[in-house]
């Protein structure tokens, strides 16, 4: 398969779940692959095991946190530098902790609002100006943003009430930015999947896991794989006519 020949993709949070699963499906269909990420170990990994099956290299780590600044001018200066261009940008990086009101401090709050939303903000700015530069003198490439919501941006919890207003947040930063950047042929969506067995779901204890499961239509967790498809459909040409969406993957949560 090679729906991504020629694609340059830039991935945040690459180094495990969503983000691995989604680097991983995109290399193997033709794209060289960004693997963006504040731990260089996970990253290397990623990229190596990339590369190993791909027998070239099209995986290449970038430690960097997309909450700074600084750091994420440096991002885009190595990918201007390097590759010129990118085509598709997967806003992955993110997570949470437990928490109600009460128990949450404003400087945690305030943590988790720059993981979730700063970084997508910072990172569709950035990089999003080195695309749109590049569709200016190509117009004949499909661009594109893909930001990670949440279930939660829809369906609130009583124990991180932080992480469900930063997911909303997002859903609506992006159909903000489907409207800004179309007119530059760039589209913009988000993925809001439900629980996925990643790190983030795998750290709730046992008793919240059976809640999980009993709560899902399907009886079961997500893989971070079965994300990975929807990011490569919304990444490929398949997907010309849909910007602005969010697209809820939740294996029927929201139908209980």
């Amino acid at each position: 398969m090679s729906r991504f020949n020629n694609a340059i993709a830039v991935i945040t949070g690459g180094g495990s779940g969503i983000g691995e699963a989604s680097a991983k499906r995109l290399a193997a269909e033709g794209a060289k692959v960004i693997l963006v990420g504040r731990t260089a170990s996970k990253l290397d990994r990623v990229a190596s095991e990339i590369n190993e099956v791909e027998n070239e290299k099209v995986a290449f780590p970038f430690t960097c946190d997309v909450t700074s600044e600084k750091d994420v001018d440096q991002l885009t200066d190595y990918l201007e530098k390097e590759f010129g261009d990118v085509t598709v940008l997967i806003n992955n990086a993110g997570g949470s902790f437990n928490s109600n009101i009460q128990q949450t401090s404003y400087e945690q709050w305030d943590d988790i609002q720059k993981l979730n939303v700063d970084s997508v903000f910072l990172v569709s700015k950035k990089i999003g100006k080195l695309m749109i530069d590049a569709a200016s003198k190509n117009e004949n490439v499909d661009r594109n943003i893909i930001n990670i919501a949440s279930l939660s941006g829809y369906k609130p919890g009583a124990l991180f009430p932080h992480y469900s207003a930063a997911k909303a947040s997002v859903i609506n930063l992006t159909k903000a930015l489907a409207f800004e950047y179309s007119r530059s042929g760039i589209r913009v969506n988000s993925i809001s999947p439900g629980f996925i067995a990643t790190d983030l779901v795998d750290s709730q204890n046992e008793k919240v896991q059976k809640i999980i499961n009993r709560k899902t239509t399907m009886s079961r967790l997500g893989k971070p794989e079965e994300i990975a498809s929807v990011v490569a459909f919304l990444s490929s040409e398949e997907a010309s006519y849909v910007t602005g969406i969010d697209m809820l993957v939740d294996g029927g949560y929201m139908l209980t």
